[in-house]
């Protein structure tokens, strides 16, 4: 695939130089609103000042930015005259690929040498809208915001990945091997593949999903319901496909890409369409992109995009869809291609509208199976198929029973859910609370991390179960744990992979480190896809 989404340089000039004249007044729209709008961290700050020029910065920044606005609107409307034509002629999405250090670099050795693969995925709701609307949900500098979390990331999926494996003493008492996977920002995304990273007594060949050796349930990695799960201040190390939702802001978009490109080689960033789209009513022009990033350490082979048509209210703004992607990721000892199919979306927003979420899942189910049918070829191994996003809904509110009992839940496998309504009892909500976001249990990944692992303390900043129709709601049950609202989602799917693959969880990751810098609890999957010999 080529970069850039239109179909020559002339397009993307032209695309380029009318934006160039938006830009300016869109600042100033974006400043007019951002002075008048604080979030807690800013008016606690001034509220240990003795004396805030904040009125002062209000009033007059206000004034300055409206004149700015005016005298730089004309300007824009020439740049919409140019840029809006140009949208029927756009790919929606751009493609950034790095060139590895090698050919092999991109590849993944683990079914060529051993027969199974280990795969990380994780994704996370940024809420990188333009400064003004981020400060809505207690949330201010976009491009600061963008820039940190970029850099959390890096830190986290550039770490060593180190396994310690310790055999139950009820078995042969011995220790087994000490594997160090280290990868570096080029370095093979291949993550614990090799014979060696499998305890020797692990029942990796049974059925079921594989039980997590002792020493990592005694460093922080629990296990209950045969899922290994964790509660983590760090991105897990070796993911290998990230999804990122509520980019919206596109110099946002390019700093993620600019700092996440020397590890995730090949990035969908400005994600979806913009203008008028049939049946080109007012209702449906589209001011923001679909918010999706999807970053890969694979080649990406194929993409496809699609925008739902029955947004209503303030989320018709955006082109909120569904991004499926084909991913390369090597080739088995018989030197047949191996790929996985990953899927990004980003549901209906407002509370109480089920039924439309209900029909935008019927949408992700029909364009995931037409991608898949049009993509998948007779000399390939499918070896993952995950899907996974901001679903906009949970499973313990009464007001979404509608989306819980969805038909999407028969075909892809959710660890964390125990079934309609009911989430396993480790399970922890994603969706904080806003106008706690820079309380001091909260601010950091590591306080963070200690309040979610404690029940009585994660309640006061999760958000809760919305009840159905304001009836009163009793929340837990009797002898259940407070969970809240989870409604990021991880699922993966194994009756559409190759017959001769087995998928098992290898561990689900609550993840903290973005504490202060978004107001949802990015969520990590890893999934061991073993190849039968025949």
């Amino acid at each position: 695939m080529q970069s850039s989404p239109f179909p020559n340089c002339f397009a993307a000039g032209i695309h380029a130089v009318g934006w160039a004249f938006i830009l300016p007044c869109f600042w100033c729209l974006d400043r007019i609103i951002a002075v008048c709008k604080s979030t807690t961290a800013e008016q606690t700050q001034r509220d240990e000042q003795k004396c805030s020029p904040h009125p002062l910065k209000v009033f007059f920044g206000s004034i300055f930015f409206f004149i700015l606005f005016i005298a730089t609107a004309p300007l824009a409307f020439l740049g919409f005259l140019l840029w809006a034509p140009l949208q029927a002629c756009r790919r929606p999405f751009y493609y950034h690929r790095e060139a590895p250090s090698s050919p092999e670099a991109e590849k993944h050795r683990g079914f060529e040498v051993a027969g199974k693969a280990s795969f990380g995925f994780a994704t996370a709701n940024l809420c990188l809208l333009p400064d003004s609307l981020a400060r809505f949900n207690n949330l201010g500098h976009t491009q600061h915001r963008a820039s940190a979390i970029g850099q959390c990331i890096m830190q986290g999926v550039s770490r060593p990945h180190i396994r310690i494996y310790v055999d139950s003493p009820s078995s042969c008492g011995t220790l087994s091997p000490i594997n160090n996977i280290v990868p570096t920002p080029n370095s093979s995304p291949q993550g614990a593949t090799d014979k060696q990273s499998q305890p020797p007594n692990s029942n990796q060949h049974g059925s079921g999903h594989r039980k997590a050796p002792r020493a990592l349930l005694s460093q922080g990695l629990h296990q209950q319901d045969d899922v290994p799960w964790e509660v983590s201040s760090l991105f897990p190390a070796n993911i290998d496909i990230l999804c990122l939702e509520e980019v919206f802001d596109k110099r946002a978009a390019k700093k993620l890409t600019s700092i996440l490109k020397p590890v995730f080689g090949h990035i969908l960033y400005d994600v979806g369409v913009y203008a008028c789209q049939p049946p080109c009513r007012c209702s449906s022009f589209k001011f923001f992109n679909s918010g999706l990033f999807l970053a890969s350490r694979f080649p990406v082979l194929e993409a496809q995009y699609h925008w739902f048509p029955n947004s209503s209210g303030e989320d018709a703004l955006a082109a909120k869809g569904l991004l499926s992607a084909k991913v390369l990721i090597g080739q088995d000892h018989k030197e047949k291609k191996m790929v996985g199919f990953f899927n990004c979306t980003h549901l209906h927003a407002p509370e109480g509208e089920g039924e439309i979420r209900c029909e935008q899942l019927n949408m992700v189910t029909k364009w995931i199976g037409d991608f898949q049918a049009a993509n998948k070829q007779p000399d390939e191994e499918v070896v993952f198929d995950v899907l996974c996003g901001d679903f906009n809904f949970d499973n313990c509110s009464p007001d979404d029973h509608l989306e819980q009992n969805h038909s999407l839940f028969d075909e892809y496998r959710d660890p964390c859910r125990a079934g309609p309504g009911k989430e396993k009892p480790w399970v922890i909500g994603t969706l904080l609370e806003q106008p706690t976001l820079y309380e001091d249990d909260v601010n950091t990944p590591e306080n963070l991390q200690s309040t979610l692992e404690s029940e009585a303390q994660r309640k006061e900043y999760i958000s809760p179960p919305v009840p159905l129709g304001g009836a009163p709601l009793e929340y837990p049950e009797p002898g259940q744990p407070w969970i809240g609202r989870r409604i990021d989602y991880i699922l993966y799917r194994q009756s559409s992979i190759s017959k001769q693959c087995r998928t098992e969880v290898e561990e689900v990751t609550f993840i903290t480190q973005l504490a202060g810098l978004t107001d949802h609890i990015p969520v990590g999957l890893r999934l061991n896809v073993i190849l039968d010999s025949d």
